[in-house]
């Protein structure tokens, strides 16, 4: 067998690539480097959106068959802060004290790195004797997520792509390996609250009209009963208040208008449209009179993978490596796992995600270790030599 990189190798080299969303960095450059050479067709297409950066995305295949087993996550990171608050220079790739350090290290290039690692390996190995294993990468996660997972996957679809389940490499750990495994993500649905007064002196109330006492009405009335009592998978639905302004800076006037915005995480009791009909009606109930509403665009709608074939075969092989029975949960905000769920059975497993987006973020190496073995033994289960076979599949 031909000796092929480790989990650490790769993510030192997409560490020392300065991917900041939405540059590309080098990190791409990086995966085809190693995947085209081990059989690997790679495609790095490009999608554009009026008013958003162009976005360079990645997709490689090997193989033919079924199953097709697809990983899936981002190169791009947040910006690294102030870069000398960091122990090491977060775009170095330093490995210290056990630990690898670099932007990106947990969220999420050392998921990349084991997944990469685990192909390369399996592939070494065993050749592709049964099924397909592909990247599917994009560089806006971190984003606007426009021109990213979302048009990667209509790219694909329209290639005659078809996936029988996908892991994702977030960080879905809390504090150790094996804890958690996601299957699924609550959506979230953000809106704008306007209410009109009158300017005025506040020693002369009589000639003003207070926008506050009203908006003050309006979200009390939001915020009064719980949305939902929780579902299947879900915790109940979460209404949270998080700007209230009126742009007044002085002591004597009463504002002219205030606004408030507010974030929704709901469970799949609700879509959107249904949602946003609820807050309607809720303010429209609380009689605070004139007053504008709006909500941002929402591409994250609530799903779940039902637990089945492909959530077992991840969840033995995260056993296996770790000794512990993963919890399936459906916490935490949003991922590119949405897009994913139209095509195939999507979940989402990787490092411990402590200091994801953090000054010295870092993951342990023996946790990297860990990460490739769960993924190797997930294509071993789904397509190595003596599989037992069980996953549906729509490739061909």
């Amino acid at each position: 067998m031909t000796d092929t990189p480790s989990a650490l190798d790769v993510l030192l080299a997409l560490l020392r690539c300065r991917s900041v969303t939405p540059a590309e960095g080098g990190a791409l450059a990086v995966l085809q480097g190693l995947l085209e050479p081990a059989g690997f067709a790679v495609h790095r297409p490009t999608f554009s959106e009026p008013g958003t950066p162009d976005v360079e995305n990645f997709y490689a295949r090997i193989g033919t068959g079924a199953p097709h087993i697809v990983f899936a996550g981002h190169t791009d990171v947040v910006p690294p802060g102030d870069e000398a608050a960091w122990r090491f220079p977060p775009f170095s790739g330093a490995v210290a004290d056990g630990m690898v350090w670099g932007r990106g290290a947990c969220d999420m290039k050392g998921g990349i790195a084991a997944a990469v690692a685990a192909a390369l390996a399996h592939v070494a190995r065993h050749g592709i004797q049964r099924g397909s294993i592909s990247f599917l990468v994009t560089g806006d996660e971190e984003g606007p997520a426009v021109n990213g997972t979302a048009k990667l996957l209509d790219w694909a679809r329209a290639r005659g792509e078809r996936f029988d389940g996908c892991i994702l490499g977030e960080p879905t750990n809390p504090t150790r390996m094996g804890e958690t495994i996601k299957i699924g993500r609550r959506g979230s649905l953000t809106g704008d609250l306007v209410i009109e007064g009158r300017q005025g002196h506040v020693a002369y109330p009589g000639l003003a009209d207070n926008p506050i006492p009203r908006m003050m009405r309006a979200l009390g009335a939001l915020a009064a009963e719980p949305l939902d009592a929780g579902t299947a998978h879900f915790d109940p639905s979460n209404f949270e208040v998080v700007t209230v302004d009126t742009g007044n800076p002085s002591a004597n006037v009463i504002p002219a208008a205030c606004r408030a915005r507010f974030n929704v995480r709901f469970n799949d009791t609700w879509r959107p449209d249904t949602l946003s009909a609820e807050i309607r009606r809720r303010l429209a109930a609380a009689g605070i009179g004139a007053h504008r509403l709006t909500f941002a665009p929402c591409n994250a709608l609530a799903f779940v993978t039902a637990p089945g074939p492909f959530t077992r075969i991840v969840a033995e092989a995260v056993e296996a490596e770790t000794g512990v029975v993963p919890a399936l949960s459906t916490t935490g905000g949003t991922s590119d796992a949405r897009f994913i769920t139209r095509d195939c059975p999507v979940v989402e497993f990787g490092l411990v995600g402590r200091t994801m987006h953090a000054v010295d973020e870092s993951v342990d190496l023996a946790d990297l270790e860990t990460l490739q073995r769960i993924y190797a033994g997930v294509l071993a289960a789904a397509m190595g030599p003596g599989a037992s076979g069980g996953l549906p599949t729509a490739a061909a």
